[in-house]
């Protein structure tokens, strides 16, 4: 951690420069008449960089593994952060676990402090606006000791929108404590598509109402703890069956529909004063049929989001490194393609060094102009003012200490989570289980890699909770595709149970996890299962006695939903989508609101 005199060194030239002259804790934003003598005072080079924000391996600016070294030099052509920044001059950096940014708070914040260090200690050096993806739920970048919050999905399903908010203050408030000031969510996608493979449990919802009001209070709660959130993925990207970061995604919706499902939760978005929405990587013919991903298209971000629905705030890509948006252009044309058509920020490009020169040389040519580079800047640097980088850029380890995993932020995410878990299926009043008569719990199921790689196995974490609420548990992993031999070996552990818990994950019609729940029903065991993601698998299992929806397999959602088979708490959530049934897709099996509870 910097001293204080060696921050006020680093920070002395951009401050003065900007002569600021405000009160950042009180969030008065400095005069725009300053920050564009800062953005006149640029050189082009420097406003390039700017535009980027980039990917680095490392939980160090300056010293990370040697491992990470020969990424970063394979990748991006320098050895560290620092020489990212030195060489590049990126106004951002995004970090991943897989990156290894996010070990750990205290690691996470001294990169974070590197990363400004760096930046500032360069001539005319800016702080760096560092983003990630934390969206909790199956999207999260920093897992445990910080605090792991309910899924959007399973926010939905609790339908309280002070809950949707107090989780973004939480959530906001340890990312702003690690020096992660801007975060990629939360999605204001409406899943209209149960077979969307993307987007799924991170949308709210297929209730474009329900999912706009808690998408306003996900952005009041993120921005109140002074964090800058980001709506993605505009237009919407809720209502498709292709990956956008393995292919390109057309969305059929009429313009009519757009504006009625798709719309309003980027309009409260807007409303709610959102810093930042990202763009999707998907073609929506009936609002631009010029066959362009929405990313490099001028009539959706120029003409629909800033002309239509009046926004001015920053407009950043999603990753030019999908394939959604590579498929049509190259990877030169990509990053001058999104300038042009009203992007401010340019996420993670497959290469900086062909992005970089690529719009560099389309200024020098003509084709952009320094002119519309400097109205993206100014939007960057006014959410670098807004959100206190230019008076305070570093954090510290009492702040870390003070605010990240305490506690009351892990007793709120419970509270939340207890809210959240849906009872979707209670014959003969199954659950909640009695510890009288269902003592002897066998769980078995679904193991999914954790979000952070700081959680689960899911199927240990349920036993666990189960055996600490009075009950005997174990568990066998049996994966999201169970061979005859672990089929076989669940059936055998069955035998003498009172009653088997199973953990299923995006079941489909050929899947093995409905051999493994039939031969397990076969037993004569009571059998009760959780959907550890979409809540769809219900209609593909119709023969369990009971079953919850939990909406993520990470802890905070596993060990509500134990507390719910104990009969620890009640159930409250309600479905925020349809669920359709298996032979029939035509019909509704569960509609909107659908939940059951346990008689008091």
């Amino acid at each position: 951690m910097p001293s204080r005199r060696t921050v006020l060194a680093a920070t002395a030239g951009v401050t003065s420069a900007l002569a600021l002259g405000t009160d950042a804790q009180a969030g008065t934003p400095p005069h725009d008449k300053k920050l564009r003598a800062l953005v006149a005072r640029m050189s082009l080079e420097e406003k390039v960089g700017q535009l980027f924000v980039m990917r680095v391996y490392g939980h160090s600016a300056t010293a990370p593994d040697q491992a990470d070294i020969d990424a970063n030099l394979r990748e991006l052509g320098v050895r560290t952060a620092a020489e990212l920044l030195e060489k590049y001059r990126v106004g951002g950096i995004i970090y991943f676990s897989w990156a290894h940014n996010t070990r750990d708070p205290h690691q996470i914040a001294a990169l974070s402090n590197g990363i400004q260090r760096a930046s500032l200690g360069l001539p005319r050096g800016l702080p760096v606006l560092v983003s990630t993806d934390q969206e909790h739920g199956i999207v999260a970048r920093v897992g445990k000791p910080a605090t792991l919050l309910p899924g959007a999905m399973a926010l939905g399903a609790g339908g309280s929108r002070t809950d949707a908010r107090e989780a973004g203050r939480v959530g906001g408030a340890e990312l702003r404590a690690i020096g992660i000031r801007q975060d990629y969510a939360p999605v204001a996608d409406v899943n209209v598509n149960p077979a969307n493979p993307v987007i799924g449990v991170r949308s709210f919802g297929a209730d474009p109402a329900a999912v706009a009001g808690l998408v306003a209070a996900q952005v009041k709660g993120y921005q109140g703890a002074g964090v800058a959130a980001t709506a993605k993925h505009f237009p919407g990207h809720g209502d498709t069956a292709v990956d956008s970061h393995y292919g390109f995604p057309v969305i059929e919706h009429t313009r009519e529909q757009w504006t009625a499902l798709d719309a309003p939760p980027f309009r409260a978005a807007i409303r709610a004063g959102i810093d930042s929405i990202m763009t999707a990587h998907i073609m929506v013919p009936a609002l631009d049929p010029s066959g362009d991903p929405a990313t490099l298209s001028r009539p959706i971000l120029t003409g629909i989001l800033r002309g239509e629905l009046g926004y001015d705030g920053v407009v950043v890509t999603d990753s030019l490194t999908m394939q959604g948006v590579r498929e049509k252009y190259g990877d030169d044309r990509v990053p001058v393609l999104a300038l042009k058509a009203g992007v401010d920020q340019l996420l993670n490009p497959p290469s900086i060094d062909v992005a970089w020169n690529a719009v560099f040389a389309a200024v020098r040519s003509g084709e952009l102009t320094e002119a519309r580079l400097d109205e993206s800047i100014l939007r960057i640097l006014r959410l670098k003012a807004k959100l206190g980088l230019f008076e305070r850029p570093y954090v510290s380890d009492a702040g870390v200490d003070r605010v990240v995993g305490i506690r009351r932020h892990l007793d709120t995410a419970d509270r939340i989570a207890e809210r959240t878990t849906t009872l979707l299926v209670n014959e003969g009043s199954l659950l909640p289980l009695s510890r009288r008569t269902h003592r002897n719990v066998l769980v078995v199921g679904a193991d999914p890699a954790s979000p952070s790689g700081t959680t689960g196995p899911p199927t240990a974490v349920l036993a666990a909770e189960l055996a600490s609420l009075g009950f005997t548990a174990t568990s066998l992993s049996t994966g999201t595709a169970p061979t005859q031999a672990l089929i076989d070996q669940a059936v055998a552990a069955a035998r003498g149970k009172d009653a088997v818990v199973v953990g299923t994950y995006n079941v489909t019609a050929g899947s093995t996890q409905r051999t493994l729940v039939a031969r397990l029903l076969a037993t004569g065991v009571p059998v009760v299962a959780v959907a550890i993601r979409n809540p769809y698998d219900v209609a593909q299992l119709p023969e369990a006695r009971g079953y919850l929806a939990a909406y993520s397999w990470t802890d905070v959602e596993v060990r509500a939903a134990a507390r719910v088979l104990a009969g620890r708490v009640a159930p409250h959530g309600r479905l925020p989508v349809p669920v359709q049934r298996a032979e029939d897709p035509a019909r509704v099996l569960f509609p909107i609101g659908h939940g059951l509870t346990y008689e008091p």
